[in-house]
């Protein structure tokens, strides 16, 4: 028969198709079944409005057969079959879908869906096969077609014997090259891996013959290899089945199977939406951190599915940056797919969906902590660091969801409190909500500006994350009250006797503050009388924004912008010390010097800053002893 050209532009299509739509060839085999899968659907729709037509699931089912020696392989299937005017407008056509003609003709009820829309999915075939052979029977009809194409140059379609309705496309695979190793889709495992990555949840069965061992009839011992037809995908997926039929035990299995982690599972969503948006989804909050998690390795992302066909691995734009240890996948039937089905169109389908999800999750972290408060604390271990992250990122546009999320460890309770906890405790004329940055608890613990706040009996957050304070500067306030650090320059407890005794010292040695300053050039803002300290001789303050505990981490970063705290020198002038150094001040200007650089260097010391010369330092150590 006569070859027939394709229409000008499915030859450039086909020509794209084959070398730049897929990025892996492997989804030929995910295009096939999905096209045999919508031709049973056919006959699935025909039978709800045909009362001739009886649908009897067991009928129907996708054959997948490898024929080494001859290097073919074949997708057969049962469903609906074509006629020779659909072979011609279908496959003669690139891009011209039957199925999207089908769904617009038929209305489509009882939850099930036409997979493909674009017709293109077939035509990645020619990416592993040099010539392409579709052998069909129209249900209903008594004869049969076969379509033949070797690529770009054309096709051919002539009558051909075939016993029942349904399709076989035959894929002669090209001869493997340096680059490519063609011979791994005639291979059985390698065809069930494809399968059940991209195809396991295909609802009619895919059935192949795999060799299997078994016993040697009237031989004891021996075993001989058989060929075994076998189902190799799962057909209906967890998603789709009732809640109330699944156990924990389920979910879990699920989670393992998908290798979603190699711990348990701290919780689980599951959630079925049919409004704007039809999506079904399987979430997951894992219980350990991924090794790989505060890395640039590491990929955030759901599966996607559409109709039950995987179609990326990990889809970044379902999850937000701060829910990014959150396991699990979506299957929607409403996705705006590319040609290739590999990627999505940014359309309002997909945002609706994350908005959603995102939800869900805050709402099941929200339970979790109210309910669970062991698993919570657990699950914070490991993911606390992202959602301060998530407070801080973007500019604190997602602050007011994450909020209620955290937790801070309490100087008071001695472990982890929310937000919340905290205000509900404070007294009535406390006005901040106050915390205290630094390495660790015990640290924290000995720090001299923790001492009036104590004493008023206030409780104090403790910080020992880099991102702690920057969340919390984001955050600005909580109900109402505002954040105060305990190194800040006005704590906003003083009382008026402690205040006017503070601007009196102040006055009074503003000879000497000032000669400290001077001694000391440049190194802090100023120098004045402590109205926090109690029992200990000196500490560093810092006015403004940016805190000491801020500008370490700063500094610490590859970018050093070399920031700076305002650092403010507070001496307690009750101190016994400072009579030591009001003597100095008065009669011995060396050791003044010496006495205020020591005061320096221990308020250092005592905020976990270095010292600018450690020589220098113990050097006047020594001058002191002696």
């Amino acid at each position: 028969m006569a070859k027939k050209e394709f229409k000008a532009e499915s030859k450039r299509l086909l020509d794209i198709m084959i070398n730049s739509i897929y990025s892996q060839k492997e989804v030929f085999l995910r295009e096939l079944i999905s096209n045999a899968s919508d031709a049973i659907d056919k006959i699935y729709y025909k039978a709800l409005t045909d009362d001739s037509l009886t649908f009897n699931k067991d009928d129907y089912y996708i054959k997948i057969s490898a024929d080494k020696e001859n290097r073919t392989l074949t997708i057969a299937d049962t469903g609906i079959g074509m006629t020779k005017e659909e072979l011609e407008e279908h496959l003669g056509t690139i891009a011209k879908s039957g199925s999207l003609a089908f769904k617009q003709e038929n209305e489509l009820k009882d939850g099930h869906d036409i997979i493909g829309q674009f017709g293109v999915g077939f035509y990645a075939a020619f990416m592993v096969a040099d010539t392409v052979t579709v052998i069909t029977k129209a249900h209903g009809s008594d004869e049969a077609h076969q379509w033949e194409s070797a690529g770009a140059d054309g096709y051919t379609i002539e009558p051909a014997a075939k016993e029942s309705a349904g399709t076989d496309v035959i894929l002669k695979l090209k001869e493997n090259t340096d680059d490519e190793n063609y011979d791994e889709y005639l291979d059985v495992h390698r065809l069930k891996a494809i399968i059940k990555t991209y195809s396991d949840f295909i609802r009619y069965p895919i059935k192949m013959d795999v060799a299997v061992n078994k016993p040697k009839e009237g031989a004891e011992n021996e075993f001989e290899e058989v060929q075994e037809e076998q189902t190799v995908n799962s057909m209906v997926p967890i998603w789709r089945k009732n809640k109330s039929e699944l156990k924990d035990e389920d979910y879990e299995a699920f989670y393992k199977e998908k290798h979603y982690g190699f711990d348990k599972p701290l919780a689980h969503i599951h959630t079925s939406v049919d409004g704007a948006v039809r999506y079904h989804a399987i979430l997951f909050i894992p219980e350990n951190i991924p090794f790989n998690y505060y890395t640039k390795e590491f990929e955030k992302g759901l599966e996607l599915y559409s109709n039950g066909v995987l179609i990326m691995e990990k889809c970044p734009d379902l999850l937000p940056d701060h829910f990014s240890f959150v396991k699990g996948m979506v299957d929607s039937e409403d996705l705006s797919l590319n040609i290739s089905r590999e990627m999505l169109q940014h359309d309002r389908q997909l945002k609706l969906i994350a908005k959603n999800i995102s939800k869900k999750i805050k709402n099941e972290l929200k339970s979790l902590l109210k309910n669970d408060r062991e698993k919570y604390e657990s699950f914070y271990q490991s993911f606390g660091r992202q959602l301060k992250f998530g407070v801080y990122n973007d500019f604190g546009a997602h602050k007011d969801m994450l909020k209620d999320l955290l937790l801070f460890y309490s100087s008071k309770e001695k472990k982890l409190v929310t937000l919340d906890e905290y205000v509900s405790r404070m007294p009535e004329d406390q006005k901040y909500i106050y915390y205290a940055s630094g390495d660790s608890y015990d640290r924290i613990e000995k720090l001299p500006q923790t001492e009036l706040v104590s004493e008023k009996g206030y409780e104090i957050l403790y910080f020992t994350e880099d991102i702690d304070e920057f969340a919390i500067k984001m955050l600005a306030n909580y109900q109402e009250k505002e954040f105060k650090s305990v190194s800040s320059g006005d704590l906003g407890i003083e009382n008026d006797d402690e205040q006017n005794q503070s601007d009196g010292d102040d006055s009074q040695y503003k000879d000497l503050f000032e000669e400290m300053k001077k001694t000391l050039d440049g190194k802090v803002k100023s120098v004045r009388a402590s109205k926090r300290l109690k029992t200990h001789s000196v500490c560093l303050a810092a006015d403004g924004e940016v805190t000491i505990e801020m500008e370490k981490i700063l500094n610490a970063m590859p970018d050093n912008q070399h920031v700076k705290a305002d650092k403010v020198l507070e001496i307690n002038t009750n101190h016994e010390v400072f009579k030591t150094l009001q003597n100095a001040f008065d009669n011995d200007k060396d050791k003044f010097k010496l006495y205020t650089g020591l005061l320096y260097n221990q308020a250092l010391l005592i905020e976990g800053l270095p010292i600018e010369d450690p020589v220098e330092f113990t050097n006047d150590i020594c001058k002191v002893m002696a």
